[in-house]
Parts: C-alpha cells; structure tokens; sequence
C-alpha cells in the first residue's frame, strides 16, 4: 500500500498554483465537542447530527488505513471504527467528497497553557518508555511546555492523520500537514508536537516544513523502534509562527480559505480573542524558539 506520506512527498515540491482542492472534494473542520468556536470562521454549523456522522466516518477511514498498513490490528477497532480519547476533545480537518464521504483526515488536539508533560499522548510514546531516553524527553517537553506558559500559547498535538486511496497521489496530504499550521495561527498560534514515522520519508518530509526535533542539552533526541506500529518513528516539535519561508504564502492561503469552510461544532461562536491574534502576529515577526 502506498502510503499518505508519499503523497507528501510528491505535493511538497508541487507547482505552487496547483496546490489547491480538487472541485470534486472540499474541507470540513470538526470542533471539540465542547468548544465555543471563534467568529474568525464564517460558516459555523450546529447540526450535531451530522458532525457525529462524520466523525464516525472518519474513525471508519482510519481505522481501514491503518489496518491496511499494518499500524493496527482488527481487535482495536470498534464496529470498524479506531476510537480515540482525543477525538471528542479535538479539531478534526476533513477532506469530504461530492457525496459527502470522507477521503482525508488529520486530528489537533489542543491542551492549556498549563499542561503537563503526563497529560500529553508523546509520553506514552516507546521513547518516554525507554530508561535511557525517557527522562530527556520529559525534560525536552516540559522546557517546550514552559516556553508555551511563558508565551502564554496552548500546546498542540498532531496525529490521526489518514487518506482513502481515492485521493493518494494528489496535493491534499501536504495541503493539509500545512493547514495545521495554519489552523494554529487562526486560532492564536501554538507551539506542536508530533509522532511522525520515517516509513516513506514521512519524518523528513515534515521536516522540510518546519518540524524539528525534540533536544536535550542541546542534542537531537533518536528515533526509535515502535512495537505497536511496526516501524520507526520520531519526535517533532513545531511553532505555528516559524514554518519554513519556502511554505509561508501557502500557509497564508490556506488559513483564508479555512476562514470561510464549514465547521461543525455544537457551540455557538465567541468572539475573536484580538490578544491572541496580536500576540501571535508579534511572534510571526520575531526570533522567539526558532532557535531552540
């Protein structure tokens, strides 16, 4: 099977007026169950009924990907379905087709300013596991959480991300690993993490984007062998507001376009914290992190 990454690997290096959906297809984005979406997104839909159909149909196409992969096995689905705790709490992007199907999927998870290294999913990771590696990563992560409460910006995980074989070989993958940054500006910025495999490149790729390693004492952390999925994975950290240059006018473009997509969420919008936008427009024009 060919995996979604290898899309990315195509995608990235894409003519910059053909990274653009296909009129077949179109962008949806799931709220948190619980949250009050921002009056940054213009078309904010109610309709529970349809959100939970959706995310059941993106459970579905997760969990026939990763079967298909090798990722997991057909114990850890439910009806067909690979069910998260994060799920409920998450913004979903997905990719739906004219029959309003979903073909493409990626999860944010987002935690507050005060989180700690054990409430995040990269420390049940086979690293924070590991007796030589584990206690680095805590402290890797716990400085990256201390520069989110300094900064006053959440913390953001990135996973879940699947593509039906229907739309492999197209832009959507890399149009929707640069949406996550772009997600992360509208919503105020935020600094993320990422378990990445280097199955098909993936780690690398995302690299190019402006993912970086965990460090300790100045040192990248390794990759490492992960006995659930089967392959070898790594750990990346990113800043919403420092993204590789080469990648800046698309991320711009596709946080307009994010502004005018459905969002179906089953709270009522608030207002736009202007804070949060000023803030992270001064990060956008400094240094901060971009060296750490």
């Amino acid at each position: 099977m060919k995996h979604p990454a290898g899309d990315l690997r195509e995608g990235v290096d894409a003519p910059r007026r053909e990274l653009l959906t296909a009129r077949s297809r179109k962008w949806v984005l799931l709220s948190p169950a619980s949250a009050v979406v921002p009056d940054c997104f213009a078309d904010i839909d109610t309709d529970a009924i349809r959100r939970d159909k959706l995310l059941a149909e993106m459970q579905r196409l997760r969990g026939s990907v990763y079967l298909e992969d090798g990722a997991i096995t057909a114990k850890q689905l439910t009806d067909g379905r690979h069910r998260v705790d994060a799920d409920e709490s998450s913004w979903h992007l997905l990719v739906v087709d004219g029959d309003d199907r979903v073909c493409g999927c990626v999860r944010q998870q987002t935690y507050p300013v005060h989180a700690h290294f054990a409430q995040l999913n990269i420390s049940g990771s086979a690293l924070a596991r590991s007796a030589e590696w584990g206690p680095k990563l805590k402290a890797a992560a716990e400085s990256e959480l201390d520069l989110s409460r300094r900064l006053d910006l959440p913390c953001v995980e990135i996973g879940g991300w699947a593509l039906a074989n229907s739309i492999r070989g197209t832009t959507e993958a890399v149009r929707m690993a640069l949406a996550m940054y772009s997600l992360s500006q509208e919503l105020g910025g935020a600094i993320g993490f990422s378990t990445v495999t280097r199955r098909h490149c993936s780690a690398s790729i995302l690299r190019r984007i402006g993912g970086r390693s965990f460090e300790y004492a100045g040192l990248p952390l390794p990759s490492y062998q992960d006995p659930q999925f089967k392959c070898e994975m790594e750990l990346l950290r990113f800043y919403s507001w420092a993204p590789n240059p080469r990648y800046t006018a698309w991320i711009d473009e596709i946080r307009q376009e994010l502004r005018t997509i459905p969002v179906l969420g089953g709270c009522r919008r608030s207002a736009f914290d202007s804070r949060a936008n000023l803030r992270w427009s001064l990060l956008a024009k400094s240094d901060v992190a971009v060296s750490q």
